[in-house]
């Protein structure tokens, strides 16, 4: 009997942990797409009024930000509730 509790704890903890994994990654990609949007914005922040960074620099970069364009694009047309969507993965109602 005591083996078969200590297995069910054993159990328990293994999920427990594994569903704390699952969140914190679904945490950090959020986090990441946020990032790469803020980025995108501190480069072509002239097209929502945000003063730019110098334009040598922007032309250098630009290059490297074929995912970023993407990913503003996306959120341009998805227009997401950033809000919402982090009320969804804390489970505030």
């Amino acid at each position: 009997m005591p083996k078969r509790v200590l297995e069910d704890v054993k159990a328990f903890l293994k999920g427990f942990a594994e569903s704390f994994k699952h969140n914190s990654t679904e945490y950090l990609e959020f986090e990441l797409r946020e990032l790469e949007n803020v980025f995108a914005l501190t480069l072509m922040g002239e097209f929502v009024g945000i003063p730019s960074p110098p334009t040598t620099l922007v032309i250098r970069l630009l290059p490297h930000m074929t995912r970023e364009l993407y990913v503003m694009q996306r959120r341009a047309v998805e227009m997401d509730d950033i809000l919402g969507e982090l009320a969804g993965m804390f489970e505030i109602t």
